[in-house]
């Protein structure tokens, strides 16, 4: 699979960047679009919700902006996560015509989808780090500790979007499924609120949710510039070994019907 990989990369790119260019092809200003709707998330969120929700964040009420720093650093991350396993879950489907007609590794599709999200992902982080920087809330070198937040992320969303994708061809109802799942899940993560706002029986629950550490460690990172405990990512490490074993396994022992179900 990877040596397959490694032989199409040429295919891989380049259908990662018609897709981007394709994108805003008919747009008059082009990857504008790219930049303006992002950058009217953060305004809105900095207008609206630094002065609304600050005193819900401890020790955090001299930090101006402190509320947008928090909410940000969750909804962009976030934002990577759900585009990633929306298009995953479907991306087979969506494909079907050229799976049909074209000889090529299956497995190119779900990382043409993973890089394009990427390159989305990476248009709205950069607009939030210069965020930070303009009102002087830069995390310093702790922003490196954001690359294996970010691995362990891509890892466990890819195996449970192969895993789910590849499910989907054969029950269709698992892609309206998701899409609801996503919804609840996105509500029930610290996100737009914070976890000492939440009673205490609600919040001993959020141990439960595997996203709820590592958008905490994002938070920590930007908001309170220090390191994350990462020993609180252990779970979502064993689920992303878990869900990258069984989407690998599912997708090679069903690569072959895909044809024949699409």
């Amino acid at each position: 699979m990877f040596r397959s990989l490694w032989a199409y990369r040429g295919f891989v790119w380049s259908s990662v960047l018609r897709e981007f260019h394709g994108k805003y092809r008919e747009s008059l200003f082009g990857a504008f679009w790219s930049v303006a709707s992002p950058l009217a998330m953060i305004i809105v969120y900095t207008v609206i919700f630094s002065q609304l929700m600050r005193t819900t964040l401890p020790g955090q009420e001299q930090v101006p902006f402190a509320f947008s720093i928090y909410l940000c650093a969750g909804v962009i991350t976030w934002g990577l996560f759900a585009e990633m396993l929306a298009r995953l879950n479907n991306v087979f489907l969506e494909h079907g015509n050229l799976i049909k007609k074209s000889n090529f590794p299956r497995i190119c599709l779900p990382v043409i989808v993973t890089l394009s999200a990427l390159i989305n992902f990476g248009i709205v982080f950069g607009l939030y780090l210069v965020f930070l920087a303009i009102i002087g809330h830069w995390p310093g070198w702790m922003v490196l500790a954001l690359i294996p937040l970010l691995a362990l992320q891509l890892l466990f969303t890819l195996g449970l979007g192969v895993f789910l994708g590849t499910l989907n061809v054969f029950f269709r109802d698992v892609g309206q499924l998701t899409g609801v799942v996503l919804q609840f899940w996105f509500w029930l993560t610290p996100i737009v609120y914070t976890l000492p706002a939440l009673p205490e029986g609600v919040s001993s629950a959020m141990q439960y949710n595997p996203m709820q550490p590592l958008m905490a460690a994002y938070q920590t990172i930007f908001l309170v510039r220090e390191m994350p405990d990462f020993t609180s990512l252990a779970p979502l490490a064993v689920l992303t070994v878990l869900f990258l074993l069984l989407g690998a396994h599912f997708f090679l022992a069903r690569v072959g019907e895909l044809v024949d179900e699409l």
